[in-house]
């Protein structure tokens, strides 16, 4: 697994958290979060991404056993991957928003780059 963070969780909660986390950045196209969290899920969004452009039976049942929604699995197959087909990494951005009011946690937002 990418990363050596442990982001103050056990080894369980934190892979479902981070596989949570990626299946709505696909989703969604962009997530806001703290900027420690921001780079595991870039680490493992990358990954995905990576996989998924492979065709192969293996790679697509990978991206399906990591994905957490069957729909989003298929989205990332059949519609994101493609789009990076011509380019090798560097698929997500990480743009910092500043200070979260509560905590004073840095905040920043994930996206895919298009």
């Amino acid at each position: 697994m990418p990363g050596t963070r442990k982001l103050g969780r056990t080894t369980d909660h934190r892979k479902s958290m981070l596989r949570g986390m990626v299946t709505y950045l696909i989703e969604n196209g962009k997530i806001e979060t703290t900027v420690t969290r921001a780079k595991e899920v870039r680490a493992m969004a990358e990954k995905m991404i990576t996989t998924a452009k492979d065709s192969s039976l293996h790679s697509k049942r990978q991206v399906y056993s990591y994905i957490t929604k069957e729909s989003v699995a298929k989205k990332l197959i059949e519609e994101v991957a493609p789009k990076y087909n011509d380019k090798n990494g560097g698929y997500t951005r990480i743009i910092k928003t500043g200070p979260r009011r509560g905590d004073a946690a840095e905040m920043c937002i994930i996206e895919l780059v298009d």
